[in-house]
């Protein structure tokens, strides 16, 4: 190997980024005055649906989707992130 020459290092890392895409449907009994806060209903309405399914909350249909991004599509604050994560782990 030319030691002049510069290739990128390979190496498993335990750390990724991703890019996530959630659809959720489910039917909420809730007060009225409550979902009129726009700012606050989708922390409400991600609260709802992590406790789950009870007499309030039914879930009606769920789908997730993640695929692994090249770091390079990621922000530089994410992969300044990644990095720290990376060694850390060392």
């Amino acid at each position: 190997m030319n030691p002049n020459s510069v290739e990128p290092q390979s190496f498993e890392s335990k750390f990724a980024v991703y890019d996530c895409e959630i659809r959720l449907k489910f039917r909420l009994i809730e007060e009225k005055q409550v979902l009129k806060n726009r700012e606050q209903l989708l922390d409400l309405l991600l609260d709802a649906f992590s406790y789950g399914a009870d007499e309030y909350l039914e879930s009606v249909q769920s789908q997730v989707e993640a695929q692994e991004l090249p770091e390079v599509e990621a922000s530089p604050q994410m992969r300044r992130q990644l990095i720290r994560l990376r060694n850390l782990a060392e």
